[in-house]
């Protein structure tokens, strides 16, 4: 994976305006405005999972992307993987749902040539209930939904330990259920993200992605019992594309646009309650 700078996008995005302008890059809108003519405004098919992602990208076409000239299709996504492999495959220009680690580990695994944008945003993952009050009511024998992917698995396996319910092995090595140590008597059970909060009643706890819990009608500061910290956090959220895109330059507006002050009240407005939080 190749992390730009949006100074460094714009560049490649200089170099491919020429074939950018030769039209072919994907269709028009013809009630968008702004700078250029509605045949010069480049749509952009963005993969992303329904909350945050896909409603930060709703304001941003509603609001900002006539002016930059491109439109926004979402193709909404309820899971991990299909977002990458759609876009591996040319069925998306950019995805928009995944943290850094994630995104290294996908393409570690399945040997994807993409490129990431600057942090956008962070989801602190929490800790939910709907039997005990706290974490000291963990019963023996007690069970904690955790979600199956790898590098968020980490991530709430690393928020447990600051509870004192596990130790994280020392070193480099992977960190996953059967690498750390249980400080107490209970078990996991691995679940895939979006049916975290729908398992919720079979465990004791569940540590839930902020987007999940947020589809599910959960608020981590209502109702979530710890909250990951975002202090030093590299779980945040990127947009991504394929290496040597096509349509570099409106990708580089879109990237531009993620990271706007427009975007960043927006953020700040919606979530206020810190379930999402601007990375810029």
């Amino acid at each position: 994976m190749r992390h730009r700078s949006f100074a460094a996008l714009a560049l490649a995005a200089v170099a491919s305006l020429g074939l950018a302008a030769c039209g072919g890059s994907g269709s028009t809108s013809s009630d968008a405005s702004g700078s250029g003519s509605s045949s010069d405004v480049v749509t952009l098919t963005v993969g992303a999972t329904p909350s945050p992602h896909a409603k930060i990208l709703t304001y941003i076409n509603d609001n900002l992307a006539a002016d930059a000239g491109i439109k926004i299709k979402i193709v909404e996504y309820t899971d991990y993987v299909q977002p990458n492999t759609a876009l591996n495959d040319g069925e998306l220009d950019a995805n928009f749902f995944q943290t850094v680690p994630y995104l290294e580990n996908a393409e570690k695994q399945a040997g994807y040539d993409f490129e990431a944008g600057a942090g956008i945003h962070l989801e602190p993952l929490g800790v939910f209930s709907n039997k005990h009050k706290s974490l000291d009511e963990l019963p023996n024998g007690g069970t904690i939904g955790i979600i199956s992917d790898t590098s968020n698995q980490e991530r709430a396996l690393r928020l447990l330990a600051t509870q004192g319910l596990v130790s994280i092995p020392e070193g480099e090595g992977d960190v996953n259920v059967n690498t750390v140590t249980k400080l107490k008597d209970f078990s996991f059970n691995e679940v895939e993200g979006p049916q975290l909060v729908r398992s919720l009643e079979d465990f004791d706890y569940a540590v839930i992605n902020g987007n999940f819990a947020q589809e599910g009608g959960l608020s981590l500061s209502g109702d979530a019992l710890v909250v990951e910290s975002p202090v030093d956090n590299p779980a945040v959220n990127v947009l991504v594309w394929k290496n040597g895109s096509d349509k570099a330059a409106a990708i580089a507006k879109l990237e531009e646009l993620l990271h706007s002050d427009q975007v960043k009240q927006y953020i700040e407005s919606t979530w206020s309650d810190g379930s999402v939080i601007p990375a810029f």
